[in-house]
Formats: structure tokens, sequence, C-alpha cells
């Protein structure tokens, strides 16, 4: 009996020989802001696989900055270091963390070349499961203290404080952890407050959090556990949505869905209203379909799987649901195709100059499902009176060398307490920490 890598190898070589041949007929720029362009769908029989291969940044090497800004790394020698959060005091939490197993969404020739990418991507190493304290004892943007806050979590991701409660998004659950201002570690035993959609499957495994301004809820960003619902929309509960869990009870209620793969989260400073930056679906071609951010409506529907932005329809989904279709909303500006917007962080600080002030950071991972590469880099939108007011800005680039290969890739963005940003760099296993330049 012939084993089953002969049967695979001529699949191999077609994707070695196809992988590239499509290619993008607009600039990245094109699907962008309020407005994006929307070519028809360019469907292949072998999806675009264009990965920058994870190096690392050879020493003495950092991203560049903006002209008026400086960028150096805050911490350095991390383990896959992928979301922050800044606490009251000024420390920085960062979740050093990676996908837990998933047997479920490791089988096929898809799967087979799935996996293969995120090697290549350096998104396959075991996670660390835990959170680290950084401190910035003296002041000098550079954290001189590293300690673990906590340990022997489940593929942790979000992050949240009320109070002295001390919220964490793992992969399944949100936990609950006793906090006191200052202290570095916890060694108490989280509690469970609300399960989380995981499972086997569990395709999109990371889960974000924040609090109401009032203390009162958790909201919950849940992916989907496919990439257009062909695992069967029975696996979809409660996926591809935002999740409201009152934290008195755990009671979890869904408060938004249609959206694909929300991230971060933030509080829009002006107008208060809550926002989601959200990956969309891959394998329409380099041109689609564009990752966006939006205003988040309670009960509001965003249109996965059965359309994207708005109610453009995805005939790729079996069950046709048209009354679905007429209901999607429109986001509110796009963030260009397969750029994998994750991270999020409105300005709320006053280092930056004046026209920084609500605006939004934006932490692009960079695409897989593009020719030529998308994201891979920091950006900024502007706002103004609560809405985008202008067309993105970069903050933070240089992430892919001249060789294309990804010397570093950007994930969560936070606020520092002097206002500087915070960026993750989940293949440089660095926080990086930018700030204007000194006149």
């Amino acid at each position: 009996m012939r084993s089953s890598a002969v049967y695979l190898l001529p699949a191999i070589m077609a994707l070695g020989a196809c992988a590239h041949g499509e290619q993008a007929s607009l600039p990245v720029e094109a699907g962008m802001g309020p407005n994006p362009t929307l070519p028809p769908p360019n469907h292949t029989v072998i999806p675009t696989i264009n990965v920058a291969p994870a190096k690392g940044w050879p020493a003495g090497t950092k991203p560049t900055a903006a002209p008026g800004f400086t960028v150096m790394p805050y911490a350095t020698g991390l383990d896959h270091p992928r979301w922050l959060y800044v606490l009251p005091n000024g420390d920085v939490l960062v979740a050093e963390t990676n996908a837990p197993p998933k047997p479920e969404d490791g089988k096929g020739i898809k799967a087979f070349f799935t996996k293969r990418a995120m090697k290549n991507a350096g998104a396959a190493t075991p996670s660390a499961n835990r959170i680290t304290l950084m401190r910035d004892v003296d002041g000098n943007g550079v954290a001189e203290t590293k300690t673990v806050l906590l340990t022997d979590l489940n593929s942790p991701f979000g992050m949240a404080l009320i109070g002295n409660d001390f919220y964490v998004a793992n992969t399944d659950a949100v936990l609950r952890f006793p906090y006191k201002t200052g202290q570095t570690q916890i060694s108490e035993r989280g509690v469970k407050i609300a399960d989380l959609p995981a499972g086997p499957l569990n395709h999109h495994w990371t889960k974000n959090i924040i609090a109401s301004r009032d203390g009162k809820y958790l909201y919950a960003t849940v992916g989907s556990n496919s990439n257009v619902g062909e695992n069967g929309l029975d696996k979809e509960a409660n996926r591809a949505a935002i999740l409201e869990i009152e934290v008195a009870t755990g009671t979890t209620r869904l408060f938004a869905s249609g959206l694909r793969n929300p991230n971060g989260m933030g509080w829009q400073p002006q107008s208060g209203v809550l926002w989601t930056a959200v990956n969309e679906r891959d394998e329409l071609g380099s041109d689609l379909v564009p990752d966006y951010m939006t205003s988040v409506k309670d009960g509001g529907f965003y249109g996965w799987p059965y359309s994207y932005f708005g109610q453009h329809v995805d005939t790729r989904v079996k069950r046709q649901k048209p009354e679905m279709v007429t209901k999607a909303l429109v986001p509110d500006y796009a963030l260009g195709p397969h750029t994998a917007s994750l991270g999020m962080a409105f300005y709320n600080g006053n280092l930056f100059p004046k026209q920084y002030a609500g605006g939004v950071f934006i932490g692009q991972h960079g695409s897989w499902n593009r020719n030529p590469r998308s994201g891979y880099k920091v950006i900024f939108v502007p706002f103004a009176n609560g809405n985008p007011s202008g067309m993105p800005q970069d903050v933070l680039t240089g992430f892919l060398n001249e060789n294309g290969d990804a010397l570093g890739r950007p994930v969560g963005v936070a606020v520092d307490k002097a206002g500087a940003l915070l960026v993750a760099d989940d293949v440089g296993n660095t926080i990086w920490r930018v700030m204007p330049s000194a006149k």
C-alpha cells in the first residue's frame, strides 16, 4: 500500500507552482477607508499562499518609525508576545501565548497546507501560556524588570481589570483573579465566570475582552470556526461574534454577530462607542475581502458568512439566507484586504501631537492570502467627532526586509501611562515603544 505522502506529492508540486499565480489588480489602499473598492471575486482552485517567512530581527536592527517619531525596544526576549494591557500604575502586561491543540482543525489536504504555512510564519510553536508583568522602574522607556504574573493558563489572550479583580480570557473561558496594585505575581487559582466557545476544532482561538465603563460587563470577541462556514454552521454557535458577559453572574448573551474574526476592541474616547477590528474571509483573490474596523451596535449583524462588507453575497456558502444578507450592516471603515488587522488602541494620551487625540492605532499582523503581501505594519486612522476622518497613516514599518522575510509581525497595541505607543511583535519576541522624537 502506498503512503499518503505519495498521493500528496502532486498537490504539493501544484501548490509550489500555482500558489503565487493569482495577483492583486489594485493597490492595497483601494481597499481602505469608508468606501473601499470591491472588485468581483477571483476564485482559484488553489488559494494564494504567500506567507512571509519568519526570521526575527538581526542584532542592532529595529522597525522604522514615521517621521517625527522614534522607536526603541521596551522589552525583549519574550516568547511569542501577542496581546498587551496597561495597568493603572503603569505596569505593562503581555500575554505570551499561541494556539492550543486543535485536533479537529488539522484534517484534510487544506489543513496540511495551512499547517505548513503557519509554521513558515512562525505561528506553530507551543504556547507559553503565561502573562508577564513588565515594569519601567526609572521611567526611561525600557522595562527593567520582567516577572511572571500568571502561569499555567490555556492560550490566554485578552485581559481586563475591574477594581481589584483581574480578568483573563483563556481560549475556552474567562477567569477572575484577585489583584492588588503593584503586585508582581498572582498565586491564587482563577475562578471561572463564563465559558467561551472552544472545543477540538477552535479554528480562531484568540479571545479578547474589554470591560464596560461602569464595570458591570465584559465584552468578549470570538472568531469563527471556519473561513466561510465550510465546517458546518452548527459549529458556529456564539462564534463570529462579540459576547456580553455580566460580571456579577456570568450570564452571557450575543451582543453582535456576523463578525468573522474580531480581535481588537476599544471605547472611542469622544463618543464612548465600542469599536472592534475584524479579520474578514480569505480565498476570494488578493483584492478581497478587506479587513475592517467598525462601531459595534447591540444586536447588529455584520454579514458573515452570507455576505461581506454589507450585502455583497458570498456564493460559496452552501445554504444561502437572503433574509440575513438584507440585515447585514456595512462596516464603518475598511483596513485593506488580508492585512490581518488585529491590535486596536484609541489614543487618549497627551504625549503625541494633538491630531492623534481620539484616533486609533491598528496592528496589522500581515497577509498570507495576498500577492503582493499586505499589512506587516502599524497604522493610525484619525478620528473627528467620534468617526474616522481620513486615510490610514503608517506609524511603524520595516517588518519585511527586501527579500520578503518577516523580521517581525505586529499584533497587539496599547498606549502606556506616559502616552507612548506599545507594540507586541510575536516574531521578533519584542515589545516596541514608539514616541515623538526629541526636539
